[in-house]
């Protein structure tokens, strides 16, 4: 008998959710295979199998969340005997086992000595379709517990998330369609209202959203930002015509020669990088009462998704082509909403960068991502009158807020550090020279 344990996926990781089996009861398993994909505390990432075999049992089911080294599965050789086994008793270690063993023998009973398929604990996922798993339709583990809770079907809903990928919305949409249609369906009136409808009408208006690893991490860790890092802001006014412009020449450039276009926040990272490079009192560590100075440059790029915040890093950035960041950018954002970003991907930023301005934002304040010192929050460019020469003019206008931590980082370094900054943008020739 072959236990499979919930593996530990980063360092930071202290539980995980199966967020999909990729192997069914009564699959075989070679080394290497993909077994189930598990949402940690950063990521989706997929669960490779250490051992070859027969999957005999799965006791985790979808969507529920274990301790690392609960094991949530077991492997035999395909006869039942192995599963049996671990039904019986032998099979979890110590504290960490017990939560397993306990949804292990939740399962077992009448249905022990029934053949492996029907052995399986599936009933969480059966709610969402008889099919086949593997030919389930993309839905974040967000959705996909919002679904289980509300009795929605995935095959039926169409998602409106990146690739098609089915989000909450969707399934509130659909959940909220099916009681409409419910609702049209019965004939006889409703009986006045009484304090059992009041009731109802009051828990309808109160919806406990579970909260994913992702968001449970990221609110666990700017509350500890918050608390002991001691923030002071410093705000720029930019003006950025001169860099809009510059945009729209290279991306003419860029693509006459094949190359991707570049974005406002791809320049915005070059200079910060550039910036950092010349300032590096700036691009240091506070911890455990000691400043660490970084002597490399690696930007973290802040990226929403349904689960939480997430934060890409693109390492070396002074040492980069725009242009380069921008695929880079661009690759690793469209892995991360995909929840396929690897943690090492996401980890040893050295500065971060997050970017508002798409949404309409005109200027915010950014919470440090720890152990960094500083992160800049970045708005929209908006047309503004600014006086030139002694005459009124229009000009581009683009608000940068710098959030330092004052252990690390005294007012006036991060204020050379923002003047530089400005005056990269202004003069964009120079972020590429």
């Amino acid at each position: 008998m072959t236990e499979i344990h919930m593996p530990r996926l980063s360092d930071t990781m202290e539980e995980g959710v199966i967020s999909t089996w990729r192997k069914q009861v009564g699959d075989q398993i070679n080394r290497g295979d993909v077994v189930a994909d598990i949402e940690t505390d950063k990521a989706v990432m997929e669960m490779e199998a250490y051992d070859d075999g027969v999957l005999e049992k799965i006791l985790i089911a979808e969507g529920e969340t274990v301790p690392i080294g609960v094991p949530i599965g077991i492997m035999g050789d395909g006869s039942g005997a192995a599963a049996a086994a671990g039904t019986s008793g032998g099979g979890s270690d110590g504290s960490t086992g017990g939560s397993a063993t306990t949804a292990a023998s939740s399962e077992s009973g009448s249905t022990e000595t029934a053949s492996p398929d029907t052995a399986a604990p599936r009933s969480a996922a059966s709610t969402e379709s008889d099919a086949d798993p593997r030919e389930r339709p993309k839905a974040s583990p967000l959705a996909r517990a919002v679904a289980r809770e509300k009795g929605v079907d995935l095959s039926t809903v169409t998602g409106t998330g990146p690739g098609g990928r089915i989000i909450r919305v969707d399934i509130e949409a659909a959940a909220e369609a099916t009681t409409d249609t419910e609702s049209s369906r019965q004939s006889a009136p409703e009986p006045q209202p009484t304090e059992r409808s009041e009731s109802h009408q009051q828990s309808q208006d109160l919806e406990e959203i579970p909260l994913s690893n992702i968001r449970k991490v990221t609110a666990r860790r700017l509350t500890e930002s918050k608390q002991q890092a001691p923030h002071f802001y410093l705000t720029s006014a930019v003006d950025v015509t001169d860099l809009v412009s510059f945009r729209s020449d290279l991306n003419e450039r860029l693509q006459a020669s094949g190359g991707p276009k570049v974005s406002v926040n791809d320049l915005v990272v070059k200079a910060c990088a550039t910036a950092l490079r010349a300032n590096p009192s700036v691009n240091v560590s506070f911890r455990d009462e000691k400043l660490f100075q970084h002597n490399r440059v690696h930007l973290g790029v802040a990226v929403a998704l349904d689960s939480g915040l997430v934060v890409p890093v693109i390492p070396d950035a002074d040492r980069k082509s725009v242009s380069e960041i921008a695929a880079e950018g661009k690759e690793k954002a469209e892995r991360a909403r995909d929840g396929k970003l690897k943690p090492d991907e996401m980890s040893g930023s050295t500065f971060s960068v997050s970017n508002l301005g798409m949404f309409g934002i005109e200027e915010f304040s950014a919470v440090i991502n720890p152990p960094e010192a500083a992160i800049l929050a970045v708005g929209a460019t908006r047309e503004e009158v600014q006086v030139h020469d002694g005459e009124f003019v229009v000009r581009k206008m683009m608000r940068m807020t710098l959030s330092a931590d004052h252990r690390a980082v005294d007012g006036a370094v991060g204020a050379v550090f923002m003047q530089q900054l400005t005056s990269l943008l202004q003069d964009p020739i120079r972020i590429i020279a």
